[in-house]
């Protein structure tokens, strides 16, 4: 008797396998189709055409440069000497603030 409950039991454990089987089969395309669909490190989905890489001509490049250095050396300063640099850029450019800017900077 209690061989036959063993039997029945090794049965059942066998068909739920089987049927687990049969469904990661039948889930293969659709997890493909999510792998495809899913958003990679940038919010973008994995298929989605890449954005295109900007070319910046030698002149945009030093400007975006000096941009950088001048706001770089702005946030060391004082609010009181930001503001007389902020002054010297509206009158006489961005080199001429910089030039300021690091004076003041030490």
């Amino acid at each position: 008797m209690a061989r036959t409950s063993v039997a029945r039991e090794v049965l059942i454990i066998r068909r739920s396998f089987a049927q687990l089987a049969a469904a990661f089969t039948r889930m293969g395309p659709a997890l493909e189709e999510a792998q495809k669909n899913a958003r990679n490190g940038r919010g973008r989905t994995a298929s989605a055409p890449t954005r295109r890489t900007v070319t910046l001509s030698p002149k945009r490049r030093a400007a975006l440069k000096l941009q950088g250095r001048y706001m770089g050396t702005l946030r060391g300063l004082k609010p009181r000497q930001a503001a007389a640099v902020k002054k010297i850029r509206a009158e006489k450019g961005l080199p001429a603030a910089l030039r300021a800017a690091q004076r003041m900077a030490g």
